[in-house]
């Protein structure tokens, strides 16, 4: 439909051009009946085409505004101005085209991100390798990705390395290293040699479906300026025709009138406004933040408190071994080999950060027998023929027996996270882990202040100790600890009333608050698909410094749109009160009218920039 449109838009512009300038060239040699003619044949296409459309619109339930323009070309042809009809023909056929290519200008970096999907990849069956459909691929299919493609689900690394170009997920212009093991994100590109990875997810319950999704939403959304644009749209419909009627009852003259016609344009209400808020909904994408709609933009430039989520939002959410404790009889490697090697029968998250570690360190681990695990406390079993017993302090002392490296367990920073381990009844040692706060944490927040964020909220589910401890360090306005997922929404709802409230976060539990706020924030390069569903803006990216440039990003669209309105009017109005006075005739008006509409649009994509 839009190639249609495209070559009707062609056709009608060469038409009216062609007109346009037969019809002068007939002017010239003193043929001024056969000019006039002509001018008319090449305005009534224009015409019939525009009518269609306000027909369209209006069954479409949306008021057609080019009706002014539709009042221009009538006018002139009932007047006998039929070079005033041709003029306002050509001007309204090129802006078609001109508002396509503003349109597709601010929608570049959204678009992009929808063109890039795969279609086919290439499959191991066996050892053979097959090319087959992106919708058939399940979790564990092994794929090779050649040297160009875009990765089609998300997945791990299988090789050694890979090279992959992230520019269209995170904005960032470099290509990255990733190791054999690390996680590899649809929608990325292989940047160098071709590498083999293992599928995790389905095509469309991947990272990349997901944001084409969301940009499919975010393109076909209304935002509330764009909506009272046109709700002021209607007035300045009306204002032009009260000038207009006024013009005739005080003149008489049928040019006038036609002149106000020819110079009134709604390009600043009824474009303006909607680019340059697409313009910055396509910037702040390019930067890896996507905004979900035009209301979301808007209300992201007005937040004034920002709610955060600690684990994943202010850290990195992965549990890191920071120090291990031993007892006499014990060394570090030692205790963390047992240890991890008892933790590959459970599906925790400590689990996963103790395993993890050991393989960093090149320890081999055993296979574990016999093995009981206590949910939220810890396990026991047997490894290598010694009874290990791994978990929470309490668990662990309960299983030992009572000795002087008990007191381990008690010279242990109480805010730390510990993970206690036994050995055939006895302490050997005390591992220490930690949740580490991002490396521009403190930065980003400084950004979000500067961006207008007049108080920022720590709202943890951890105990308060540790988000004291972590809010301190951060300087952080207010800090909530012990939180549950209603108390989250609790707190969100009682900052309400100093403004739009934006929440951030990664993990499900927080999809309850995002939803509650003016705006939910979801870290989305690693948090879970139901924060990301319910959130309007989702970081690609996982750093926060993006949040504060999108909040500036979002509070420039704003005020480009604002000028490009007050701006656009101001200068239509002037057009056409000159216009009623007769210091403008109609050609002259048509060609202002087409200079404004030049300018507005040109101010709108300055949101680009």
């Amino acid at each position: 439909m839009d190639s249609f449109r495209k070559h009707i838009a062609n056709i009608l512009i060469t038409m009216a051009g062609v007109g346009l300038l037969l019809g002068g060239v007939l002017w010239w040699v003193d043929a001024v009946s056969y000019a006039d003619l002509v001018w008319s044949l090449a305005t009534v296409p224009v015409l019939v085409s525009l009518l269609v459309q306000i027909v369209n619109a209006l069954r479409a339930g949306d008021i057609g505004l080019d009706v002014v323009a539709a009042l221009s070309m009538s006018a002139a042809l009932a007047f006998g101005e039929p070079l005033a009809g041709n003029v306002v023909a050509m001007m309204y056929a090129s802006g078609q085209l001109l508002e396509r290519f503003a349109q597709g200008r601010a929608k570049r970096e959204m678009t992009a991100l929808m063109s890039r999907v795969a279609h086919t990849a290439m499959r191991y069956h066996g050892n053979a390798l097959e090319e087959v459909a992106i919708a058939v691929i399940k979790p564990a299919d092994r794929l090779m990705i050649r040297q160009g493609e875009v990765l089609p689900v998300d997945g791990r690394i299988a090789s050694d390395v890979a090279l992959l170009d992230l520019s269209s997920l995170t904005g960032e212009s470099l290509p990255v290293k990733r190791q054999k093991g690390d996680e590899a994100l649809s929608g990325s590109t292989c940047a160098g040699p071709a590498f083999e990875m293992i599928a995790t997810r389905p095509a469309m319950e991947s990272t990349y479906a997901g944001i084409v999704r969301l940009v499919a939403t975010a393109q076909a959304s209304k935002a509330p300026l764009v909506r009272m644009a046109d709700q002021y749209a209607l007035g300045f419909l009306a204002l032009t025709l009260a000038i207009a009627g006024g013009t005739w009852l005080l003149s008489g003259e049928t040019s006038r009138v036609l002149a106000v016609l020819v110079s009134a344009t709604p390009c600043p209400l009824i474009l303006a406004v909607p680019v340059a808020l697409m313009a910055g909904m396509s910037r702040t994408a390019g930067i890896g933040v996507l905004v979900k709609g035009g209301g979301v933009l808007e209300t992201l430039a007005k937040v004034r408190t920002v709610i955060l989520d600690k684990t994943g939002t202010l850290t990195h959410g992965q549990a890191e071994v920071v120090e291990i404790k031993t007892s006499k009889s014990y060394n570090a490697d030692a205790v963390l080999q047992l240890a991890a090697s008892l933790d590959q029968a459970s599906g925790h998250v400590v689990a996963a950060a103790l395993i993890g570690e050991a393989q960093r360190r090149g320890l081999t681990l055993s296979a574990p027998q016999e093995v009981i695990e206590v949910p939220g406390a810890g396990l026991e079993g047997v490894v290598d023929g010694q009874h290990i017993v791994v978990g929470g302090n309490s668990f662990v002392r309960d299983r030992c027996k009572e000795d002087d490296d008990h007191v381990l367990l008690s010279n242990i920073d109480k805010t730390a996270m510990t993970v206690a381990v036994g050995v055939d009844g006895l302490i050997a040692g005390v591992i220490i882990l930690a949740d580490r706060i991002r490396a521009d944490a403190s930065a980003a927040l400084q950004a979000l202040r500067n961006a207008g964020v007049a108080k920022i909220i720590l709202a943890s589910g951890d105990r308060q100790d540790i988000a004291d401890t972590i809010g301190a360090t951060l300087g952080i306005d207010v800090i909530l600890g012990d939180l549950t997922p209603d108390g989250k929404v609790a707190t969100v709802s009682a900052e309400h009333h100093n403004g739009p409230v934006m929440m951030v976060g990664d993990g499900g539990n927080d999809a309850p608050a995002l939803a509650a706020a003016d705006i939910g924030v979801a870290m989305g390069a690693h948090g879970t698909a139901s924060s990301s569903e319910v959130a309007g803006v989702v970081l690609l990216v996982d750093q926060l410094a993006a949040l504060s440039k999108a909040m500036t990003i979002a509070q420039r669209s704003r005020t480009i749109a604002f000028q490009s309105v007050i701006v656009g009017l101001s200068l239509s109005l002037s057009a056409m009160v000159a216009a009623a006075f007769g210091y403008l005739p109609p050609v002259q008006g048509a060609l202002l009218q087409e200079v404004i509409d030049v300018a507005v649009i040109l101010n709108a994509l300055r949101a680009l920039r």
